[in-house]
């Protein structure tokens, strides 16, 4: 498990240049003393490691603006990718506190080798649009939730796309969670658009959105926290943890179909594929103890599949099963 004895860790992300895998992850000091006060203190931390497991810190990437900036609060969770013109691209989320609550939105910074980083001076290149999306003057959720931007390529579309963490302008209150996304041509001019689910699929908020090609399928994970969970989840014991849902024949996600990968033990489930096997690897952040306590610290890979339609998380050797099960389905 990758920790820092002084840090809490938790929400990351994942990077392979072709040597080494890059781990960027979100820290704050624990002289906080109260792990909930994290979130307003983070910054991204870099590790790097040649087999996933084995992890060196190396300089930081990112810490927050000074005032007045869209990220003067904190710098929270993103994704990296690397443009046809070799320049890497880290998107991420800043956040600002006003007198109402927590604003998010989307930022950039771009780097030739991944250590070196430099915002850019058009941030933010995205917020909440109201034709769609919740805003904070809304009053229905605690904060402006448009954050944890999730870039791929998306073949089918021919342009680059993002997915964001977001809430529907309409909608039961406890049920708007949806999957905001944007479209590029060339990484540097986004569109927003509609978001690509529709509210009533039982989540506040779907945390963390993130994509990967499992054995042919197009899998989509979020996470949710079990105070998060609209309200007819809640009721019948449905704890935090992680999601999962393959995509349908037109490559599209229904939330509603998804199911628990992970307990609130462990939370923000991502994949990458491990270079010297070719297989998908599926990392996630230790949230929580037995007795509800705060862990913090990325837990060792774990080898996923799709197998019979179903998405299949497998064991790490001398540890239990996944506390909800192993497989979950997406169809």
């Amino acid at each position: 498990m990758f920790s820092l004895p002084e840090s809490y860790v938790w929400d990351f992300w994942l990077a392979d240049d072709g040597d080494r895998y890059h781990l960027f992850f979100l820290y704050a000091s624990k002289a906080l003393k109260d792990p909930d006060a994290r979130h307003y203190r983070a910054s991204i931390g870099h590790a790097i490691s040649d087999d996933l497991v084995n992890w060196t810190r190396v300089v930081d990437a990112l810490v927050r603006s000074d005032a007045p900036a869209f990220d003067e609060l904190a710098t929270w969770t993103g994704s990296v990718v690397r443009a046809d013109d070799g320049l890497w691209r880290m998107f991420y989320t800043g956040t600002v506190l006003t007198g109402h609550g927590n604003v998010q939105s989307i930022g950039v910074a771009t780097s030739p080798d991944l250590y070196e980083w430099t915002k850019s001076e058009r941030n933010p290149i995205l917020t909440a649009d109201s034709r769609w999306y919740e805003r904070l003057a809304d009053g229905h959720w605690h904060d402006e939730a448009f954050r944890d931007p999730w870039v791929y390529r998306d073949e089918r579309a021919g342009a680059w796309r993002m997915l964001i963490t977001a809430r529907s302008n309409h909608g039961r209150p406890d049920d708007r969670g949806v999957i905001a996304t944007a479209l590029s041509g060339d990484l540097e001019n986004w569109e927003l658009q509609p978001p690509l689910s529709s509210p009533g699929a039982g989540f506040g908020q779907l945390e963390v959105l993130n994509t990967a090609e499992i054995d042919g399928e197009h899998v989509l994970f979020f996470s949710c926290l079990a105070a998060d969970l609209a309200e007819e989840r809640r009721v019948t014991g449905t704890t935090g943890g992680v999601w999962a849902v393959m995509a349908d024949a037109e490559g599209r996600w229904d939330p509603r179909l998804a199911e628990q990968l992970t307990e609130h033990d462990l939370y923000v489930g991502r994949v990458i594929h491990d270079r010297q096997t070719g297989r998908p690897m599926f990392l996630a952040f230790r949230n929580s103890a037995p007795d509800g306590s705060f862990v913090g610290g990325i837990a060792d890979p774990r080898s996923i599949s799709v197998r019979d339609g179903r998405v299949v998380l497998d064991a790490v050797a001398g540890m239990p099963d996944p506390a909800v099960g192993s497989v979950v389905g997406g169809r």
